[in-house]
């Protein structure tokens, strides 16, 4: 795997800690994640993963800590702002508008740029990435399938031409074809240079496709390091997860 191009530190969290009421998500936790490196984070259920982008993305207000992108101090700020700093979160569950057309949903995406002619530059770029959203353009985003509303939010979020993309479980859900579609679009957002925190239940393939990965278990960082320090994904998996990897097939009624 290609080196990441460069050693500037695009995203650095110090001390992050998250609570809900009286429970601690998220301990204290320190990330550094360089400028174009794939960063996977992994762990059972309750880890702390998805707590950990929402905190950095602004969707929930960490508790302690600080979140530094490409220099700039993002904690505390609203998303929207953070937004502009150069973050872009696709979330677990996609949350695009179903009521908006395709065309209204990348529109949204991309409210932060006001050139025009930047704004369908990228559009254009999205709608290559993702032939079907060329083809759905005009129809309603609740008519698209699971898979199709997958590419839909991750186009969203690349038209805010984001420095860090935060990805929240993207394969969850998804048919088998559709899994290798959005790990082969990772890749692709990774040979283009961008910074990608990639949170994912595949750990296998995760661990494989990231630079580095980091292991999380109750809201800690238990392990950090590439997939040869971890002994490989389906290794990983097995001391982590309590067996012999995750299963790239999905469940009875993934969408597709």
């Amino acid at each position: 795997m290609a080196e990441p191009a460069s050693t500037e530190i695009a995203l650095s969290i110090r001390g992050l800690t998250v609570r809900y009421g009286s429970v601690t998500a998220v301990h204290g936790i320190d990330l550094d994640v360089a400028a174009g490196e794939l960063l996977a984070i992994v762990g059972p259920n309750g880890a702390g993963k998805s707590s950990t982008l929402a905190a950095v993305s602004g969707l929930v207000r960490a508790t302690a800590g600080t979140v530094t992108v490409l220099g700039e101090t993002v904690s505390g700020r609203p998303p929207e702002r953070i937004v502009r700093a150069g973050v872009a979160l696709v979330p677990e569950g996609r949350n695009i508008f179903t009521s908006l057309t395709v065309a209204e949903n990348l529109a949204l995406g991309a409210t932060i740029h006001h050139g025009k002619s930047d704004t369908a530059a990228t559009l254009e770029r999205e709608l290559d990435r993702f032939p079907i959203l060329r083809e759905r353009y005009t129809q309603q985003a609740g008519l698209l399938s699971g898979g199709e509303q997958q590419q839909l939010a991750i186009a969203r979020a690349l038209m805010s031409r984001p420095r860090v993309l935060l990805l929240d479980e993207p394969s969850l859900g998804l048919a088998p074809r559709l899994v290798d579609l959005v790990f082969d679009t990772v890749a692709q957002l990774r040979q283009e240079g961008l910074t990608i925190v990639l949170v994912e239940q595949n750990a296998t393939r995760a661990v494989e496709l990231a630079d580095r990965t980091a292991v999380l278990r109750t809201g800690r960082v238990v392990r950090i390091g590439t997939a040869a320090e971890l002994g490989g994904g389906a290794a990983m998996a097995a001391e982590y997860f309590g067996g012999p990897g995750d299963p790239v097939t999905a469940a009875p009624g993934s969408s597709s």
